[in-house]
């Protein structure tokens, strides 16, 4: 149960005014808010099993891969930003399936987390508590907390996408995840370096 409580405070408090939590705002306005909270709970509890397992498994010496894996993200967040761009040219018939289409949404919310996570602070953090707590207690809490402080997120952006159009929707979508690529490429770059 402390396992639990103190990786579900930890990592709440470590996903606020994260990119997670711009990504589910971004989400949000585009999917319905149950659909990119399923997604995004299905990809916090993939990420934090992992990283349960990383911890219990290998400890810290995980982090030595932390620059390749922002690259990596990096660039598939890019690829994210010129899907985004692409799917403006959807006719307004496909547009709405898109948005009410519960497969479309797990999908893109899922992917786009999990890759988002992979050596995120959150999962890094997760790794740690996992080497010093109960690994149950630890993926159950980290994945509540994370999902806690998303959701809170999530009503943010149902809100902001019944006042901004579709058009403004998608290119602030677009600049968000191309932003983030080329934080997440210069993040794992610098680490990298480091090393």
């Amino acid at each position: 149960m402390s396992a639990f409580l103190l990786s579900t405070a930890v990592i709440f408090v470590a996903e606020l005014g994260d990119k997670s939590q711009l990504m589910a705002m971004t989400f949000a306005a585009r999917y319905r808010a149950r659909d990119v909270l399923i997604g995004i709970t299905i990809a916090t509890a993939l990420v934090h099993l992992a990283s349960v397992g990383i911890g219990a498994a290998i400890g810290t010496s995980f982090e030595d891969y932390q620059g390749t894996i922002s690259v990596i993200a990096g660039v598939a967040f890019l690829g994210f930003a010129l899907w985004t761009l692409r799917g403006d040219e959807l006719t307004d018939d496909e547009a709405a399936k898109a948005r009410n289409s519960t497969g479309m949404a797990l999908l893109a919310v899922g992917t786009a987390f999990f890759l988002a996570e992979l050596g995120d602070k959150t999962m890094l953090a997760t790794i740690t508590l996992s080497t010093q707590e109960g690994w149950l207690g630890t993926w159950i809490g980290s994945t509540v907390g994370m999902v806690a402080a998303d959701a809170l997120a999530i009503l943010v952006g149902a809100a902001v996408a019944k006042r901004l159009s579709e058009k403004t929707i998608t290119y602030a979508a677009a600049t968000l995840f191309a932003l983030f690529g080329l934080v997440l490429i210069a993040d794992g770059a610098g680490w990298l370096s480091s090393v």
